[in-house]
């Protein structure tokens, strides 16, 4: 699987920027406004987790592809 560039750098900004920073943000607020935030962050994690494999697959195969070059 190779994905767009567009798509490619739209995924990989959720997973390096908006995803640890939406984390914190709830973590932050759970413990100000004291509610569990537990599952929404670990919900988080695996979404994130889950992204940055599939942007890694990607990435491979694309390096694959572009050797010889």
């Amino acid at each position: 699987m190779k994905l767009p560039d567009k798509i490619y750098n739209a995924l990989k900004w959720l997973c390096i920027i908006v995803s640890p920073a939406l984390a914190t943000l709830i973590t932050g607020l759970g413990l100000l406004y004291g509610f569990p935030t537990e599952l929404i962050v670990g919900t988080i994690t695996l979404v994130t987790a889950f992204i940055g494999t599939v942007i890694g697959v990607s990435s491979v195969n694309y390096n694959k592809e572009n050797e010889g070059e």
